[in-house]
């Protein structure tokens, strides 16, 4: 279903998640009352196995771009790559005020930086607790508590009531900085009447409460006192704020110098060090280029490639082709995190490489999550105890999770309302009950190196048979005009088979196209197309009969 400005807009408010609701990531909501439309979130995903050659998927807003007048601003929740990732190119095409948090905003800014893009778009900071007014919209900033600092959950007034998005949240009342998550809020806007709540449901199937994120700076207390003999290489998510500052106090405590490796580890912390969000005492930080100035029990290395990233700095030491870092025996290292779905092959395969070099890998009970758990989802139903169950972020297993939690609660299948992708949800403030109003085009838009969008479906396909099957080229030149033969057919074939091993297959198959050259000619056939589709079909029906494989065929024809 397709919207265009012409089209007269609504009085009831529509909810229109644009991606993040089968998947870790792609987080994008519209929400949308008549002339108005705010956008919550614009995060990216990070491509399958299947997806070869793609950096990044971000999503399709095709919709916002036929509305682009209605958009009044994207509101962000929090500095997530799966939040915030997709800015830079979703804003090329929508070009829309943001507002965020201070240090979601500084961040922000970099990825604008690197685009060029940072006297264009407009960028305004909001504190906890502030709220600001986007056309019929007003916007309430609430204090939560994650694995980087300044999340915010936001309650969203309209005319037809209060929707609160959670943001990811957990509820921390002992965090690293800042203070512990607004609870109070979430009950006073509870007591208002709450239409929806749109939670978090990532750890929707876990029991109990996420631990704090200052038990974490106890376990490192533990390894840095178990390890002082040892160079330790502790890799985490670049994000995490509190992380990296419990890994300075503690090395700081065991007089180590601290070096950061890896170029979104590196951004963070100079953002976060120059707006106060992590403290480094004076000469604890070093240049990575000065370790050899120091004794490896005396330095710690923080870096990226917590999940196996190929191209992260952690891979790199793993697969000795750092230029500046070598794994050693009496290396220590600890991945202070744990692998996001999808990841684990990838995070097995660098433990395994780094345990090759004799180095001793802990993996284990160095993290906490930064999202709630079962009990905590059923702390802020309670608190703001919606009239509507809206599960989001996360996979549809997690999302059914938490739809079990809102039955636990009492709430009945008419008030959990599980929609998909693109889903036009419709909620009037007279009563009735909420509907799906229509369906959108939503889809993943692939970013390839400096390409965006020019990688689709039928290109992954060529890909996959490229990877799986190789490719057989027909090479032939032809006399302009009388379309004589002149040289060829020739075949080379890459990926396919071992060309000395198959010299029989090869000379079958170059007669098959001898044969298939002189039936055209006997039948006039001159079109060049028709010649290559022909040479194209004959050559992939000979050789499925022979191997039942289908490499890409690719007829060249030479003119002379």
């Amino acid at each position: 279903m397709k919207k265009s400005n012409n089209d007269l807009p609504h009085s009831k408010l529509r909810i229109i998640p644009l991606g993040g609701l089968e998947q870790i990531g792609l987080n994008i909501t519209a929400f949308e009352y008549e002339d108005s439309i705010i956008v919550v979130d614009c995060g990216l995903a990070f491509p399958e196995d299947d997806m070869l050659g793609v950096d990044l998927c971000i999503p399709d807003v095709s919709y916002l771009e036929e509305n682009i007048n209605r958009v009044r601003g994207f509101v962000i929740t929090h500095g997530h790559e799966d939040h915030i990732g997709a800015l830079p190119y979703v804003l090329q095409k929508v070009s829309a005020p943001i507002y965020a948090t201070k240090l979601t905003v500084a961040l922000i800014d970099k990825k604008l930086e690197e685009h060029g893009m940072l006297k264009t778009v407009k960028r305004k900071v909001i504190a906890h607790g502030q709220s600001i007014n986007l056309g019929q919209f007003r916007i309430e900033f609430i204090k939560t508590n994650h694995s980087i600092a300044d999340a915010a959950a936001l309650a969203i007034y309209s005319p037809a009531g209060i929707v609160v998005h959670t943001g990811d949240f957990k509820v921390d009342y002992t965090p690293v900085y800042g203070d512990a998550i607004d609870l109070q809020r979430f009950g006073e806007i509870g007591k208002k009447g709450v239409l929806a709540l749109m939670c978090d449901s990532t750890n929707a199937e876990r029991e109990g409460f996420t631990k704090s994120e200052k038990t974490i700076g106890r376990i490192f207390d533990e390894i840095f006192g178990e390890h002082q003999e040892n160079r330790l290489i502790i890799a985490t998510f670049a994000s995490n704020v509190d992380r990296v500052q419990q890994i300075i106090n503690t090395a700081y405590k065991y007089g180590r110098k601290v070096a950061v490796e890896g170029r979104s580890m590196t951004n963070v912390i100079e953002v976060a060090t120059e707006l106060g969000y992590i403290n480094i005492p004076e000469n604890t930080l070093i240049d990575l280029n000065d370790l050899k100035n120091y004794a490896d029990e005396k330095t710690v290395i923080i870096t990226t490639g917590s999940q196996g990233e190929s191209m992260a700095a952690l891979s790199r030491m793993a697969q000795n082709i750092h230029k500046k870092v070598t794994i050693r025996p009496t290396d220590t290292i600890v991945f202070s995190s744990t692998p996001i779905p999808g990841n684990e092959k990838a995070v097995d395969k660098v433990i395994n490489e780094l345990e090759s070099n004799g180095a001793e890998v802990i993996f284990q009970d160095v993290h906490v999550s930064g999202h709630a758990c079962k009990e905590e989802i059923k702390l802020i139903y309670s608190l703001v105890k919606p009239k509507y169950a809206l599960p989001v972020h996360g996979e549809i297993r997690h999302r059914h999770a938490q739809g079990r939690i809102a039955k636990e609660l009492g709430y009945d299948t008419d008030h959990i309302l599980m929609i998909n992708s693109g889903d036009v949800l419709e909620i009037a403030d007279d009563g009735s009950k909420p509907s799906i109003a229509g369906h959108i085009h939503t889809d993943s838009v692939y970013v390839d190196g400096l390409g965006v969008g020019d990688v689709g479906s039928v290109v992954l396909r060529d890909r996959q048979r490229l990877s799986e099957d190789g490719v057989v080229v027909i090479a032939l030149s032809m006399e302009r005009g009388t379309n004589q033969v002149l040289s060829g057919p020739e075949i080379i074939s890459r990926g396919f088979v071992y060309v000395k091993e198959a010299d029989e297959l090869l000379e079958d198959a170059t007669s098959v196209l001898e044969m298939t050259i002189e039936e055209l000619q006997d039948r006039n056939v001159n079109d060049w197309g028709k010649i290559r589709q022909a040479l194209r079909e004959n050559l992939s029906s000979y050789i499925w009969q022979r191997t039942k494989r289908r490499p890409m065929i690719l007829p060249v024809i030479m003119e002379v």
